[in-house]
């Protein structure tokens, strides 16, 4: 099929969050379609979309997220946007992807898969075993409270909310005394040095389609359909797949 490419005049719109990991998978994508087509820079637009996960006062009091909405929070306006055509195409790290698409959106092309693994963060404590009774350990992530508290009950959580670079400052003023994040997040911003371990799968379960990246299009845009299927890793999508359906199966969002 031929399709129309996109030029500096006439760019191809790339709706994202403003967060240093959401820049860089968005970056990430750019360089993929810019390589897949031989394109320029300038023939793409980054655009950054502030989406209701990511206002600082909710994030500054560590409010739960089943509180306020689940993981639609870090999607509903970008998918907006791409829903009424002013982007074209809309990044997402796929572990915050509700398991249902608005209606006339897909999401079909995914790229190769990062670490799924968990890091253990903590600025003096070498590894999770390590960590003595009543130390307090910060995360939002129920998935994560709940396998930490299975093993050691004698730990304190507390809610623990924001991006990375957030999260190290929220250490660094002793919130807590340690905390989780992904080993892809940390790879993609080249920031391997901050995992002080990697959680072994058979430790702390990643969440399902953690360390990937998924580009969203509009159902009626055969341009970014022919243009997105040049860059899908399929060994990716299958495994996504057989994740989100059995997040289906189980009602989860």
């Amino acid at each position: 099929m031929s399709v129309t490419l996109p030029t500096p005049d006439q760019t191809l719109k790339i709706g994202t969050r403003g967060s240093p990991l959401a820049l860089a998978q968005a970056h990430e994508t750019r360089d993929r379609l810019m390589a897949a087509f031989d394109l320029p820079e300038a023939a793409f637009e980054i655009v950054v979309i502030k989406t209701t996960g990511d206002d600082r006062s909710m994030i500054e009091a560590d409010r739960p997220l089943k509180e306020i909405g689940n993981k639609g929070l870090f999607t509903r306006e970008i998918e907006e946007q791409l829903g009424d055509g002013r982007i074209d195409l809309a990044v997402h790290s796929m572990k915050d992807m509700p398991v249902e698409q608005p209606e006339g959106l897909v999401l079909d092309c995914y790229l190769p898969r990062e670490d799924v693994r968990d890091a253990f963060v903590s600025p003096g404590v070498a590894r999770l075993a390590d960590l003595e009774p009543g130390q307090v350990v910060g995360t939002s992530s129920l998935r994560r409270r709940a396998q930490l508290l299975h093993r050691r009950p004698d730990l304190t959580v507390v809610e623990f909310r924001g991006n990375v670079q957030t999260r190290l400052r929220k250490l660094s003023e002793g919130v807590a005394d340690c905390t989780f994040l992904a080993m892809a997040g940390l790879n993609r911003l080249g920031m391997a040095r901050v995992a002080r371990s990697p959680i072994g799968v058979d430790e702390m379960l990643p969440a399902i389609a953690q360390g990937a990246i998924g580009i969203e299009r509009r159902l009626d845009d055969p341009r970014a359909e022919a243009m997105l299927s040049a860059i899908h890793d399929a060994d990716t999508g299958h495994r996504l797949a057989a994740e989100r359906a059995f997040l289906a199966t189980l009602d989860g969002s």
